[in-house]
């Protein structure tokens, strides 16, 4: 005997009302979990997408980090050995740029002269004014005076010829006071330029434009001299100035020829340069 159920239309109305609601929530609950599926699946694009930014970010830092000190190594040889910026790679120039737009170079710049301001302030002068200092007058000239063009190799292709002038005006101030408080330290200041003897009044009104008095002597090169290794020429005044009786207590300049040579009981401090060119073409 087959059984039969019964049921009220008041409750078979309660009994598919359920399951219209189970069925909703049902779809509910599958709309949630898709939902959430996707958010799930954009959210790890997103990181990945991040993080794929980053590791590009971080390989051009350090690009870029190997560059600088690719060419950072690469200038200091050159210009040891007496190379010009010419015989650097091409991609050194827009490392130099980064090198001043990003700013290093102010902050090497900063940190050089305050290693001289701070060497100096632990010593002073003795033997009646025979301990003397040199110079490298031809890192603080006033621009003009250099008659330097930062397109002679090419810096206007990176739009750096603001940040070039900059540079240099930033070091041009930056020098005339380490000069300013070495004289009123009674430092005897003996300033040497690779600057033939024929611009010593330029040279002069120069200097006093930008504030310099009291300095001990100004050497320039001889027409003889114009013909010699800067470096030569360098080590020949100061192998001169010891014979004068004085004693190099302490040699400043951007540029290696006015550093290296034979031994002499001094204190070399080397300011940094944005790359080594021939000195007559200076860039910074």
């Amino acid at each position: 005997m087959e059984s039969v159920v019964y049921m009220s239309s008041c409750a078979a109305t309660v009994f598919v009302g359920a399951l219209v609601i189970v069925a909703i929530m049902l779809m509910t609950l599958l709309t949630s979990l898709s939902v959430m599926l996707q958010s799930c699946k954009s959210r790890e694009a997103g990181v990945l997408e991040n993080d794929h930014h980053h590791r590009h970010h971080h390989h051009l830092r350090q690009q870029h980090r190997y560059d600088y000190d690719y060419c950072k190594m690469a200038a200091l040889n050159a210009e040891i050995s007496s190379f010009d910026a010419y015989t650097l790679p091409e991609f050194c120039k827009d490392a130099a740029v980064k090198y001043i737009k990003e700013g290093h170079y102010m902050r090497e710049l900063n940190d050089s002269v305050s290693l001289v301001e701070n060497y100096f302030h632990g010593v002073v002068p003795h033997d009646g004014g025979h301990d003397v200092v040199l110079m490298d007058i031809d890192d603080f000239l006033p621009a003009n005076a250099l008659h330097t063009n930062p397109m002679l190799y090419g810096y206007n292709r990176y739009g750096c010829d603001d940040c070039v002038r900059e540079a240099k005006h930033m070091k041009h101030v930056f020098l005339i006071e380490l000069y300013a408080k070495l004289e009123s330290g009674g430092w005897p200041l003996i300033l040497l330029s690779r600057k033939p003897e024929q611009l010593r009044d330029a040279t002069v009104d120069d200097l006093k434009s930008s504030g310099c008095r009291g300095w001990l002597k100004i050497i320039m090169r001889s027409d003889e001299g114009m013909k010699t290794d800067t470096r030569d020429y360098f080590l020949k005044q100061k192998t001169a100035i010891e014979v004068e009786g004085y004693r190099i207590r302490a040699v400043i300049s951007s540029h290696m020829d006015m550093l290296v040579g034979s031994f002499i009981k001094a204190q070399n401090f080397k300011l940094p340069n944005t790359l080594p060119v021939a000195p007559t073409h200076a860039i910074i």
